[in-house]
């Protein structure tokens, strides 16, 4: 697959990148190269290659997964306007 100046405009507008109209050969170059780099990737055989996290084995830290209420109420309603029996107070919007 080849990307071609129009297309790498076309990419740029997408992403919400202001390029140049001088720089999108160079651009589309760019593309060019990043998309060869990946077909050489996707002939590498990764059969039985096991996916890992790291270069180096290292075990994850786990902790259990147990809902909370953040023990940090009285905090978070330190900031609010109005707070009434530990919730957030607003004024009535639909009667």
């Amino acid at each position: 697959m080849s990307i071609d100046v129009e297309t790498a405009a076309r990419v740029a507008s997408l992403a919400r990148i202001q390029v140049e109209e001088d720089a999108l050969p160079e651009l589309a170059q760019e593309f060019n190269t990043i998309l060869g780099f990946i077909e050489q990737l996707n002939e590498v055989d990764v059969e039985g290659v096991e996916p890992m996290t790291s270069v180096t084995p290292m075990r994850l830290k786990r902790r259990e997964d147990v809902v909370t209420d953040g023990s940090q109420q009285e905090k978070i309603l330190s900031n609010a306007p109005d707070a009434r029996e530990g919730f957030f107070a607003v004024p009535k919007v639909v009667e």
